[in-house]
C-alpha cells in the first residue's frame, strides 16, 4: 500500500508563507513492529494504545527572497525551493498482544476452550488447521480479574523453519506473557501426549530460546474421554523424570464438559500477576541482526573530493540536498552557494588535490568552473 501526504501551500504576496499540510497518519493495531525494509532496522515497536512515531518527515518549505534581505541588499533576486518529503519502504509486522496464548498441536481443543471462556467465536471443526489466524477473547475470571487470551494456529514439527503455519504462528507467541499448553490427554489419532508436548516446546525453543523460559501451564484437555486418566498419570511420571529448572503445573480439564476450566482461569490469572506487563523489544528473535533506527539523527555534512578525467568532483548528500533548495539561475544564488561550500571547507580540499583556476568541478548533475583566486564556484 502507498501512503502519500498532501503538499503544503505555496507562499503568497506580502511576505506570507504557505500553510503546512495536514499530517498523514496511518493507524495500526498495538503490537505492530515497524521495520525499515531496506536496512531491516527496527524503527519502532508499537505496544501502547495511542503511541505515535514519525517514519518519514515532510520536506522543509523553501524561503522567499524577503528572508534573505540585508541592509546592503534589500531586494535579493533569489529564493529557495522546498524540499521533497522523505520516502521509505516499511514492513508492518503484527504480533498479537495477548496476556495468555494457547499453544498446542492442531485439533487439541484450543478454539473450543477460547469459545467456552470468552465471547470469541473462533472457527471450530473436526479437522486440522481449522484456525488459520489468531483469535482473541477477553476472559472474565469471576473474581473481578480479566485478561486477554489468544487462540493461536496449531503448530507442527518443523514450524521454526516455516513448516505449516510456522512463523505466522510463532511470532505471535513472543507477545504472550503466559503460555497455556493445551495437550490432548485422550491420545486420539494414536498420538502420544508427552511426545506432542515435547515437540511443541522444542519448536518454541528453536524459534526463540527465550520462549522456553516463558511461564507455562499445561492444560490436560479432553479428560472426559476414555483412557484419559491413565494417560494423565503416565504423563505426570514422564514429566517428573525431566531434568530442568522449569516447573510445570498440570490442570486436568475438558472444554466440552467445562470440568477444570475455572481452575485453569484462576491459575492463569494468578501467574499473570507475577509476570511483567509486556515482553520487551529485546526479546525479538533476531534483534541482534537489527539496529534500532532513530529518525532524529544529525544530518551528515561530510563530503569527499577527487579527480576524474580532466576535472574534479565533490560527493556529498548534504550538498546535493542543499543544491535542490537553491535556484541556481541567478548570480546572487550562485554566490550564496559558493560561500556555503567555502565555509564547509570544500574549496580548501579541492586546492589540496590540485584544483586550479578554470578547472571543472562536478557536483551531482551540475558542473562548475573553479576560480582559485576568489574561492568561488561559477556555473
Amino acid at each position: 500500500k502507498h501512503f502519500k501526504a498532501e503538499k503544503g501551500e505555496r507562499g503568497k504576496v506580502k511576505s506570507m508563507h504557505g500553510a503546512n499540510a495536514e499530517h498523514m497518519i496511518v493507524r495500526i493495531p498495538p503490537g505492530t513492529i515497524i521495520i525499515n525494509d531496506d536496512t531491516q532496522e527496527i524503527i519502532a515497536d508499537m505496544t501502547q494504545h495511542g503511541q505515535q512515531v514519525v517514519v518519514a518527515r515532510g520536506g522543509r518549505g523553501g524561503r522567499g527572497n524577503c528572508r534573505f534581505a540585508t541592509v546592503s541588499n534589500p531586494a535579493p533576486d533569489f529564493a529557495e525551493n522546498g524540499e521533497e518529503g522523505q520516502e521509505r519502504w516499511i514492513v508492518l509486522e503484527l504480533k498479537v498482544m495477548a496476556d495468555v496464548g494457547l499453544v498446542g498441536f492442531p485439533s487439541v481443543g484450543k478454539s473450543t476452550l477460547l469459545s467456552v471462556v470468552s465471547g470469541a467465536k473462533p472457527k471450530i471443526g473436526a479437522y486440522h488447521f481449522t484456525t488459520l489466524s489468531p483469535n482473541l477473547g477477553v476472559v472474565e475470571v469471576g473474581d473481578g480479574r480479566s485478561f486477554v487470551m489468544a487462540d493461536l494456529p496449531g503448530l507442527i514439527e518443523g514450524a521454526h523453519e516455516g513448516v505449516g503455519l510456522g512463523h505466522d504462528f510463532l511470532r505471535h507467541v513472543e507477545r504472550t506473557r503466559v503460555i497455556v499448553h493445551v495437550v490432548d490427554m485422550s491420545g486420539s489419532e494414536g498420538r502420544d501426549p508427552f511426545e506432542d508436548w515435547n515437540k511443541i516446546n522444542e519448536e518454541l525453543a528453536l524459534y526463540n530460546p527465550l520462549l522456553a523460559k516463558r511461564p507455562q501451564i499445561i492444560a490436560a484437555n479432553k479428560m472426559d474421554m476414555p483412557d484419559s486418566q491413565e494417560q494423565l498419570e503416565l504423563f505426570r511420571e514422564q514429566l517428573s523424570g525431566l531434568d530442568g529448572e522449569m516447573e510445570y503445573e498440570i490442570v486436568p480439564m475438558s472444554s466440552l464438559t467445562k470440568q477444570g476450566v475455572q481452575e485453569l482461569l484462576y491459575k492463569a490469572a494468578d501467574l499473570l500477576e507475577t509476570v511483567p506487563e509486556m515482553p520487551l523489544i529485546e526479546e525479538v528473535k533476531d534483534v541482534a541482526e537489527r539496529k534500532v533506527y532513530t529518525l532524529e539523527q544529525q544530518e551528515d555534512e561530510s563530503f569527499t573530493v577527487g579527480k576524474e578525467n580532466e576535472g574534479f568532483y565533490v560527493e556529498s548528500a548534504a550538498i546535493e540536498k542543499f543544491m535542490r533548495r537553491v535556484n541556481l539561475n541567478t548570480h546572487d544564488a550562485v554566490m550564496r552557494f559558493a560561500r556555503t561550500l567555502r565555509k564547509m571547507g570544500v574549496d580548501a580540499e579541492l586546492r589540496k588535490i590540485g584544483a586550479k583556476d578554470g578547472d571543472t568541478v562536478r557536483i551531482g548533475d551540475f558542473s562548475f568552473e573553479f576560480f582559485e583566486g576568489s574561492d568561488y564556484f561559477y556555473e
